[in-house]
């Protein structure tokens, strides 16, 4: 459970609990540069003072982890920190999701790092940071998953820094038990688009971004299409536009690919996210996939326990 070591922070000197949440990245529209941190789920890492990185993984997934310093995520980002530490990963988020697994659990330990060591880094200081850990796992610096899982809300993030937007656009998202790498997911984005669909995205993401700094989930969903990336992506995973019609027949204003997958998202009013979450997991149940739903919304960012 990721709640587990909430409450167990005997010295605050030594040891502190963070929370980091769940995230969506592209969200259709912003390939690379959208992300979205989520209510649920969340990991929960805890870090304490060590003479050498150490760590231990715990939860949904944590077989598939390793735990060597030089493999996780958490390993890089205490190296570029200089933080040496025994670091507890509970992971709440699935490896392989599309739900920013990696990145919440870095997001954590740059934030508790951070706070253990008093090195007094903001907190879109500590996303290049994080995004560095994020690159042990993707084979590329990416900061769509970690800069909302450290600053919460909607986030733009751009070579030159992150402009985040404190939103609370209901979201279902929906997990089936299929698994896409972000390496294989990567291997399927077209090198070349033609200037028509180029501005379409570009069209849509400004929709998007709007549709976020209102608040407007009308808006959001209308931005989320996407005619390069996502179509590709959506080959990998079996149902998808199955569950992307019974999304929007039960009342969804946007349905697009989580990240790089298998997880999809959709946005929605307030009042029809139980419909939703309930149709899209029928239509994978329909083509013999088991998934499962969660409720959400655009959340807040990493959270340290006190």
């Amino acid at each position: 459970k990721a709640d587990a070591f909430i409450g167990r922070r005997p010295d605050v000197a030594s040891m502190v609990t963070v929370r980091a949440p769940a995230t969506s990245a592209n969200l259709g529209s912003g390939f690379d540069v959208f992300g979205a941190a989520l209510e649920q789920p969340a990991d929960v890492v805890r870090v304490e003072k060590a003479d050498r990185t150490t760590i231990s993984v715990s939860g949904v997934g944590s077989q598939y982890i390793p735990e060597d310093p030089d493999k996780n995520t958490v390993g890089a980002v205490a190296e570029a920190l200089d933080a040496p530490a025994h670091i507890e990963i509970d992971k709440g988020v699935r490896p392989a999701s599309g739900l920013g697994s990696s990145a919440a659990s870095a997001a954590a330990a740059a934030v508790g790092l951070n706070e253990l060591y008093d090195r007094g880094l903001t907190r879109e200081e500590l996303v290049p940071i994080a995004a560095e850990g994020e690159a042990v796992v993707s084979g590329a610096a990416h900061a769509d998953n970690v800069a909302p899982s450290i600053m919460g809300g909607f986030t733009i993030a751009r070579p030159d820094g992150v402009t985040a937007v404190d939103a609370s656009i209901p979201l279902v998202t929906c997990l089936p038990e299929i698994v896409v790498s972000t390496r294989d997911a990567r291997g399927v984005v077209p090198e070349t688009a033609s200037i028509e669909s180029i501005v379409e995205v570009v069209g849509n993401a400004a929709t998007l971004s709007v549709g976020m700094a209102r608040n407007d989930p009308e808006l959001v969903g209308r931005g989320m299409n996407d005619a390069i990336v996502t179509p590709a992506r959506a080959e990998l995973i079996t149902g998808y536009e199955a569950v992307k019609s019974a999304a929007f027949d039960a009342g969804a204003t946007g349905v697009t690919i989580s990240g790089a997958g298998p997880a999809i998202i959709a946005a929605c009013r307030e009042g029809d996210r139980r419909t939703i979450a309930s149709a899209m997991l029928d239509a994978f149940a329909s083509v013999d996939v088991e998934a499962r739903a969660y409720q959400t919304r655009i959340g807040g960012g990493t959270t340290v326990f006190e």
